[in-house]
C-alpha cells in the first residue's frame, strides 16, 4: 500500500473546496446529496467546512462487486428523502472515476427540480472516464491505480483510514 495522501493534506484539501463552494453558493442554503457508502467521510469534513446553512440527505447507490475492478449496473439502494425542488443541491461523492454514477445522480436530481445542481469529489481518476462528465469540485486528481482509504474501499475494507492509499489492482 502507497499513501497517496496524507490526512493533513486531506484536510487542507477539503478547506480549499470548501471556500470555492462557500464563494459560489454564499447566501443559499444548500442541500448536500452524499453518496453511501464511500462519500459519507468525504461530506461529514465538507458540511463541517463549507459555513454555509446546510441541509444534509443521502442517496445509497453501488456499482462495484466485490474484488472486480469493473463497474457493474447502477444500482440505486435507498433514496433521498428531502424534496430538492427548487433547491440549491451538492452531490458529493468519494471519486468520479467512469462517471456513471454521478452522471446518474445528476440526471436524478435535475428530474427532481433542482434549481442548481453542483458536483463535489474527493478523487477524480479521468483515465477511467466513460461518459462525459467533470465535477464542479475536485479536492485531488489520481493515476488509474486502485485506491482506499477515507470512505473508499476494496471489498468493503480500508473505508477507516484516515489517509488515501494505491493497492496493486485486485485481478478480475
Amino acid at each position: 500500500m502507497i499513501v497517496l495522501h496524507d490526512a493533513e493534506a486531506i484536510r487542507a484539501g477539503i478547506q480549499a473546496v470548501a471556500r470555492r463552494i462557500r464563494e459560489r453558493f454564499e447566501g443559499t442554503e444548500l442541500t448536500v446529496l452524499a453518496i453511501l457508502r464511500g462519500g459519507i467521510v468525504f461530506a461529514a469534513d465538507l458540511i463541517r467546512a463549507l459555513e454555509l446553512p446546510v441541509r444534509l440527505d443521502t442517496i445509497g447507490v453501488s456499482s462495484y462487486r466485490g474484488d472486480t475492478t469493473d463497474p457493474g449496473a447502477i444500482q440505486i439502494s435507498s433514496s433521498p428523502s428531502l424534496d430538492v425542488k427548487s433547491k440549491a443541491v451538492l452531490i458529493v461523492d468519494d471519486i468520479l472515476d467512469t462517471g456513471r454514477t454521478l452522471s446518474r445522480i445528476r440526471a436524478d436530481v435535475a428530474a427532481r427540480g433542482a434549481s442548481q445542481i453542483a458536483t463535489a469529489v474527493l478523487l477524480d481518476k479521468p483515465a477511467r472516464r466513460a461518459v462525459p462528465i467533470e465535477a464542479d469540485f475536485v479536492v485531488f486528481t489520481v493515476p488509474d491505480v486502485w485506491v482506499v482509504g477515507y470512505g473508499l474501499d476494496h471489498d468493503e475494507k480500508y473505508r477507516n483510514l484516515p489517509y488515501i492509499a494505491a493497492l496493486p489492482a485486485p485481478s478480475g
